[in-house]
């Protein structure tokens, strides 16, 4: 890791869950792309709840007055510029962008963590994937996340990264020798995974009806 290369602990939990859930050598999602947007969405609220700007106040989210400087200025004045208030599933919904995937991946590119990588086709279309360019920020994340499984003191970053793994079907990949009872203890009150789990359920549901 270079000197301009954040620790894990200075990662924000979007560009943590994208980090973790990017194939380090071909730089390709291991989760279908709505998957991705939507766990990212709620990657953002987890990151406003930790900084203490928003919080759920009986069944909605609210903006709570404090300002903390973030890279997600814009998603804070979407929730506290709303004419009435919604709960942590709508927003999760209404945050999710693929726009918003890209440009946590290209800020970890400027880190130097991953690669941006485009592919042409016919010489027309051009895809992009975000190879690991420097494994240190990846692995220490790894690490924080085995010791808060195996039963060590974990911090509220790293529980909520935990939870988000888990509502995107990640964390049996990364882990798949966790203790399930130990999981569930760290995830049970943690709302924005539970939203990105409901959204999930929902856009799951609605394409098999789709599909009849």
């Amino acid at each position: 890791m270079n000197a301009e290369t954040p620790k894990a602990e200075e990662l924000n939990l979007p560009q943590a869950f994208l980090l973790l859930a990017t194939n380090d050598k071909d730089g390709e999602p291991y989760v279908p792309a709505y998957v991705l947007r939507t766990t990212l969405a709620g990657a953002i609220l987890a990151e406003l709840d930790l900084l203490g700007a928003v919080a759920v106040r009986g069944k909605h989210v609210r903006a709570t007055g404090a300002a903390p400087e973030s890279d997600f200025q814009h998603q804070l004045d979407l929730i506290r510029e709303k004419s009435r208030p919604h709960t942590p599933k709508r927003w999760v919904s209404m945050l999710e962008s693929r726009a918003e995937v890209r440009r946590v991946y290209e800020g970890m590119a400027s880190l130097g963590i991953v690669e941006h990588v485009g592919e042409k086709h016919l010489g027309l279309f051009r895809s992009t994937r975000y190879p690991e360019k420097d494994h240190a920020p990846e692995a220490a994340l790894l690490q924080k996340i085995q010791a808060a499984l195996g039963g060590s003191l974990s911090d509220s970053r790293t529980t909520a990264l935990i939870a988000l793994l888990q509502a995107a079907g990640l964390l049996d990949r990364l882990f798949p020798a966790a203790d399930q009872s130990r999981v569930r203890q760290l995830v049970k009150d943690h709302w924005p995974s539970r939203a990105v789990m409901d959204e999930l359920r929902m856009i799951r549901l609605a394409e098999a009806e789709a599909a009849t």
